[in-house]
């Protein structure tokens, strides 16, 4: 399906629950000093009252151990898709956890992993015609060779969907968790590596049990046709990481919402398609630095931005408590919550996003309308939906700034931003 045709498809309906939400990824191992999900349970109320919507969970499932990357492996070795990892808990925890959630008005996705398994998944074994086999006809580590550098996950095996056996095993898995624990959706790891009319028809067969949320890590577009709610908007992200290294500005964000409106962007993503917007995820904080790393003293002028600009923003697990360390991966390092010195700020943002109709996700919110401020260091856009308005002006820069909107001249301290919501 050419990217053209994946911007000509009709409008597709999105659940009620993610219109005007707002999602928080979950790193159990990481989030209590314990790592688990009884523990983790303690703390809904308080990410509730924050204003959170959408709970996305990484993988909960047994971790491999042959294998294994450092002393606890990787979430994404998965040994069993319809179990749970021990270091977590339990499956009757896992229910027990999204009972009470569901009880505060949490929606919650898994991140679910379809394109390997773990070495000793008993599929290896059972089913190796399920599996990309090497020239020997063995099972191989997941390999990559068509970049600079060739790329090897040790710690995985490769999926092989030309197996209708294999097709069908993994729509009874996700099933499982819509039926028999109770969740949403599905946040779906390396979603692209794996054919699209799978997803479109695993889409269809669990909106059978549940209307679902689906959200790919991937930008492709066609994934949006009928499969997938939401995708990544690593655009966006790119421009928030050359912000906070000094090599862009308020023109390139200029440049980047042009290209939304009416350049490649738009003309590639239908209209319907969520997008999300962040400045941290799992990956980007243990691989890539943390917020201070990335982005300096930007960086809640960018967290703004992700909230008010057209798609769903994401709070990682710990940004409220300016999580100032790459978590490690593969081993036990708890969040430092001793002080929650961003709670308030992102509570704001979250109320700001529920509160607005011309910031809801998709076809349901405004188109963001750029603003000339006669300063190129000040980024404004307006978004009106009905007599909702909401003009947001940022100062992308380390100096004072002073720019015109509406006839009058205002001034913004450094990497700072005034927002006008009227109703």
């Amino acid at each position: 399906m050419s990217q053209a045709s994946a911007a000509a498809a009709p409008d597709m309906p999105h659940v009620e629950w993610s219109r005007q939400a707002s999602i928080y990824q979950v790193n159990i191992r990481q989030h209590t000093k314990e790592g688990t999900l009884r523990a983790f349970a303690a703390d809904l109320p308080r990410i509730r009252k924050m204003g959170v919507d959408i709970l996305w969970f990484m993988p909960l499932q047994p971790i491999g151990k042959k294998e294994r990357k450092g002393g606890l492996g990787s979430y994404y070795s998965i040994s069993d898709y319809t179990a749970v990892n021990p270091e977590f808990g339990t499956l009757d925890d896992a229910k027990a956890m999204v009972k009470e959630a569901h009880a505060l008005g949490f929606k919650l996705i898994l991140d679910w992993v379809p394109n390997h398994t773990a070495w000793d998944h008993p599929w290896t074994t059972q089913h190796k015609d399920w599996y990309k086999l090497n020239d020997k006809g063995e099972i191989f580590p997941v390999t990559f060779l068509e970049g600079a550098e060739p790329e090897y996950w040790t710690d995985v095996v490769a999926l092989d969907y030309r197996s209708e056996g294999l097709r069908k095993a993994m729509i009874a898995a996700m099933a499982f968790w819509l039926k028999d624990v109770g969740l949403d959706g599905f946040r779906c790891d390396v979603a692209s590596l794996v054919p699209t009319d799978f997803w479109e028809r695993a889409r269809s067969e669990l909106d059978k049990i549940k209307p679902v949320f689906m959200l790919a890590e991937s930008d492709k577009p066609e994934l949006h046709r009928r499969a997938f709610d939401m995708s990544y908007s690593w655009d966006l992200a790119d421009v928030f990481k050359d912000i906070g290294k000094g090599k862009a500005g308020a023109r390139e964000m200029q440049a980047w919402l042009k290209a939304q409106n009416e350049g490649t962007a738009a003309k590639v993503y239908p209209g319907h398609a969520y997008r999300m917007r962040f400045t941290s995820n799992h990956d980007f904080n243990s691989w890539h630095g943390t917020d201070a790393e990335l982005y300096g003293d930007a960086y809640q002028a960018l967290a703004v931005l992700s909230f008010t600009l057209p798609g769903m923003p994401l709070i990682y697990g710990g940004q409220e408590a300016r999580l100032g360390k790459r978590l490690a991966f593969f081993e036990k390092d708890q969040v430092a919550w001793q002080n929650y010195e961003l709670q308030g700020f992102y509570t704001e943002l979250l109320a700001l996003k529920k509160n607005n109709p011309a910031l809801a996700n998709g076809q349901y919110g405004a188109k963001a309308e750029p603003l000339d401020t006669g300063n190129d260091k000040v980024f404004a856009f307006r978004r009106q939906q009905g007599g909702n308005v909401v003009t947001v002006a940022v100062n992308l820069s380390a100096a004072e700034q002073t720019y015109r909107l509406d006839g009058a001249s205002e001034k913004l301290a450094p990497w700072r931003w005034a927002i006008a919501a009227k109703r």
